[in-house]
């Protein structure tokens, strides 16, 4: 999520789900909002760490429009459902297109604001962007196909699952966007409420279309899919400082292959990426560190000797 908004910018902060409960009840709302507004800071920490930007859509001067695209693009894992209509959905179909796939929930504020936004794209691009919203609802399908109906949604909505967010690595929050490029790649994912300028300029940039943006890339290392955690050589709130990089490696090793006893069932180092402030995964991971470093016998050099080199 950015950081350093300003004022003008349209992004809603919301308080990320727990990674290992996505449908959060109509009573979770009011909670929501006003822990959301702490919790933001520490979403928009991943997406900085990811790509060294106090600001993902501006450059270091703050003057130029950036967009960001992985450079390691993981294919879009593919899914047959049906939508509301009865309509088959197949990710099949949509190569050569630009897809949004977008989670979201009729309770959830920032989703609602968004639809218009999505609307509108759909509009601008029409047969080159399809967008698909995939309710995380736990209300019966009626009650979503008649808020589909109330707010005008013109795109195929299919209602979500657990599984289905588990094979995009996961969805912490509402709304997310995964993006993905004509080849069905995804190359982008944006957690909460975005600008419509920013998945204008990134359509118009994957479909070759001129864009008043620099694109730069960043390598996915857990920020899109979880599982590319094992590319990570940092991860929040580690410190490998002292560790040799045979140390470092071994660390990685054990951190991206021991569970997370938190509950979240993902690996240590992918607990960390998706949660920053699990006070059980850092626990762990700083164990684990300890035990490497000591295991052979290495010690960071004093300070002295540090501070004469």
């Amino acid at each position: 999520m950015p950081q350093g908004l300003a004022s003008g910018d349209r992004i809603v902060p919301r308080e990320p789900l727990p990674h290992n409960r996505v449908n959060v009840k109509k009573p979770a709302i009011v909670v929501l909002l006003f822990v959301g507004l702490l919790a933001i800071a520490v979403r928009s920490s991943r997406h900085v760490a990811a790509t060294g930007k106090q600001h993902p859509n501006l450059s270091d001067d703050g003057t130029q429009f950036v967009i960001r695209f992985a450079s390691n693009p993981q294919p879009m894992p593919p899914f047959l459902l049906s939508d509301l209509n009865g309509e088959v959905i197949s990710t099949a179909n949509w190569r050569g297109k630009v897809v949004l796939l977008n989670f979201w929930a009729t309770w959830c504020p920032p989703c609602r604001d968004e639809i218009p936004e999505m609307i509108e794209l759909s509009k601008r691009f029409k047969d080159r962007l399809q967008i698909v919203g995939v309710s995380m609802d736990d209300a019966p399908s009626d009650d979503v196909r008649q808020f589909v109906k109330e707010m005008g949604i013109d795109y195929p909505i299919v209602m979500g699952s657990r599984t289905l967010s588990r094979e995009y690595g996961g969805v912490p929050a509402l709304p997310t966007s995964f993006v993905v490029n004509t080849d069905g790649k995804i190359v982008q994912k944006h957690e909460g409420l975005y600008p419509i300028d920013v998945y204008d300029s990134e359509v118009r940039s994957l479909l070759g279309m001129p864009v008043d943006a620099k694109v730069e890339t960043f390598e996915d290392t857990g920020q899109i899919f979880l599982k590319n955690a094992i590319h990570a050589k940092e991860l929040p709130g580690v410190d490998f400082k002292g560790l040799s990089e045979d140390q470092k490696h071994a660390a990685l090793k054990r951190l991206n292959s021991e569970i997370c006893t938190c509950g979240c069932k993902l690996t240590i180092a992918q607990c960390r990426i998706n949660d920053s402030e699990c006070s059980t995964s850092q626990r762990l991971a700083q164990k684990i560190v300890r035990e490497i470093r000591s295991s052979s016998g290495h010690q960071p050099p004093p300070v002295s000797s540090v501070i004469r080199e």
